[in-house]
């Protein structure tokens, strides 16, 4: 499950959104005029373009002509989460089951700004639209290399939704930016705009589509373990590939919390020069990621973890 939110795919969000909808109604204006995907929200389905963009134009009490009017959010399940959709609802009832999993988004949403008065959807202004594929463009390999021409159709299942959501809530009152950094830390900035969690939201998109499509999730598939071989340290990355292994050999992750003694027999395996941090005790590792360790004395057996040290140029004139 892909999910992103960004100031806008086309046009300036400190502007009318009039572009932005314009521009996501491209595939009523090519493919489907006969059978156009409409604009939705928690209440209403079958709302039209213009009625979009008024509403979310008129939406903007006090805020400055360099403040973003709206944000967009994308929700693109994988082809995987797609394929489990349409083998559970068929064509048309996985259109109608990913719309309602967008309500479901925009209720999360709208908690983790976790804000008085921002409950639920129905506290927000937003439209969602969905579309049934994406397009190369010039960024794409195959449109340089000369395979597809830009525009040309993306194969495989691409359906996704696109949503709208205003920077004010529904009450045209509350100034709300999921670009906000603070998660609570700095308590006189969450007082104007709230608080928001990025990584929380998105970790909360998968878990809800789990749950309420009771879908398998493999974990080289979620969002943590992705984010954990991107971001985390050391202990994270290793911890991550030790409980996928648990779930690649049918196992329960074994959870562990680990005295200070445990913690320097790890230590004591590891190339302090690559990684000097270890002079805490590690907490609920995997018993499977520590009999690896302790067994596996060799550093070059654990050296693809480890981050590899940058050659030191010697300074002065090469010979």
């Amino acid at each position: 499950m892909y999910i992103n939110i960004t100031d806008s795919e086309a046009g300036n969000n400190k502007e009318s959104s009039k572009q932005l909808v314009h521009y996501l109604e491209k595939e009523n204006r090519l493919i489907d005029r006969h059978e156009p995907e409409r604009w939705f929200n928690g209440t209403s389905n079958g709302i039209l373009p213009h009625a979009v963009g008024n509403r979310l134009d008129d939406n903007i009490a006090k805020l400055g002509r360099d403040d973003a009017k709206f944000f967009l959010i994308n929700i693109s399940p994988s082809q995987k989460e797609i394929a489990w959709l349409k083998s559970q609802y068929g064509e048309n009832g996985a259109k109608d089951m990913l719309k309602a999993f967008a309500v479901g988004i925009m209720d999360e949403y709208a908690r983790n700004f976790n804000r008085p008065g921002i409950k639920n959807n129905s506290d927000l202004l937003w439209f969602g639209k969905l579309e049934n594929h994406r397009y190369f463009n010039h960024k794409d390999a195959e449109v340089k290399n000369g395979f597809k021409k830009r525009g040309d159709i993306k194969p495989g299942e691409q359906m996704h939704i696109q949503v709208i959501v205003s920077r004010k809530d529904i009450t045209n009152k509350i100034k709300l930016s999921p670009m906000n950094k603070s998660r609570g830390l700095n308590a006189e900035h969450s007082k104007k705009v709230g608080q928001f969690d990025r990584s929380a939201f998105k970790e909360s998109g998968e878990r809800l589509f789990d749950e309420q499509f009771k879908f398998q999730r493999d974990l080289k598939d979620t969002y943590r373990y992705a984010n954990a071989q991107r971001k985390g340290t050391l202990w994270q990355r290793m911890a991550v590939r030790a409980e996928r292994s648990d779930q690649y050999h049918g196992q329960q992750p074994g959870r562990r919390t680990f005295g200070l003694e445990k913690s320097q027999q790890i230590t004591s395996l590891l190339d302090k020069d690559h990684y000097p941090n270890f002079s805490n005790p590690l907490e609920n590792i995997p018993d499977r990621l520590l009999q690896t360790l302790l067994e596996t004395r060799n550093k070059g057996d654990i050296a693809p973890l480890l981050p590899k040290k940058k050659d030191k140029k010697r300074k002065g004139l090469s010979l």
